[in-house]
């Protein structure tokens, strides 16, 4: 009788998790409720929304991507593995055009422009966990291993929401160890662009311009890491990230010289 009643706790536990797995998976891909927000607020949201939708769709189709490095996606990707995919803040705009359609979750932040932010990346088949470094980024994580175990690949702005630039903090080095899925560092680089006066220096490519994404090997973190272990392996994701940003850069900088050619 005893260990009926222990399978009897463990059944309810396990559908309790699928439900909760149900949950996440489900609010991920769907837009919020803004009931919360004032009538101005909502409005906003939406008019944003739409503006960075249309923005990244028009320029995205007119940008020629050049890709090096794409066996390292495959890598992170064979034996049933989904890529935890990590890019500076600045890359946003085309980073979200060039992995659209996946179902990529990406954490956002609980405020106005986590809102707006979360909703014109629905729109392009990702999904958004709520929280971030700074708000609610605990659990935003713990959505993040949810997701995961339900086979929906992660993303992470890795020097987001608030820098320092080109920093990368702990956040998915602490989900590859979670889920024992690989970190998969990634940048794009456009030959042309405007740069917004932000934090990050945000990246906005010209029209027609030429785009290099470049792939790092994957980074696997193993599920016993200790203190010592987390820390290599997040030198390891900073210096991969440093290396094709100076890839990028020299890139762009023959890029260049070939278009004023």
């Amino acid at each position: 009788m005893q260990a009926s009643a222990e399978q009897e706790k463990k059944r309810e536990s396990a559908q309790r998790g699928g439900e909760r797995v149900t949950e996440s998976v489900g609010r991920a891909y769907k837009f919020a409720d803004l009931s919360s927000y004032p009538f101005k607020k909502r409005f906003l949201i939406r008019a944003a929304d739409l503006a960075f939708y249309v923005l990244i769709r028009l320029i995205g189709r007119t940008t020629r991507f050049e890709v090096e490095g794409w066996e390292h996606w495959e890598t992170a990707s064979r034996d049933n593995r989904i890529p935890i995919y990590t890019f500076w803040h600045n890359r946003v705009f085309l980073a979200t055009y060039f992995w659209r359609r996946r179902r990529i979750v990406v954490m956002t932040s609980q405020s106005f422009d986590g809102e707006y932010i979360a909703r014109f990346i629905q729109r392009f088949g990702y999904g958004a966990a709520r929280g971030s470094s700074t708000r609610g980024g605990v659990g935003a994580v713990v959505e993040m291993v949810r997701l995961m175990r339900a086979n929906c690949p992660t993303a992470f702005t890795i020097d987001g929401p608030k820098g320092p630039r080109y920093v990368a903090k702990m956040g998915a080095v602490l989900l590859a160890k979670k889920t024992g899925n690989p970190i998969l560092p990634f940048t794009i680089t456009p030959a042309r662009f405007w740069e917004v006066k932000s934090w990050d220096a945000f990246q906005v490519p010209k029209p027609f311009t030429r785009a290099l994404t470049s792939i790092a090997p994957p980074i696997f973190v193993p599920a016993d890491a200790d203190e010592e272990t987390l820390n290599a392996r997040h030198a390891e994701l900073q210096q991969a990230l440093d290396e094709l940003t100076r890839r990028g850069d020299e890139w762009r900088g023959k890029a260049g010289m070939k278009d004023k050619g």
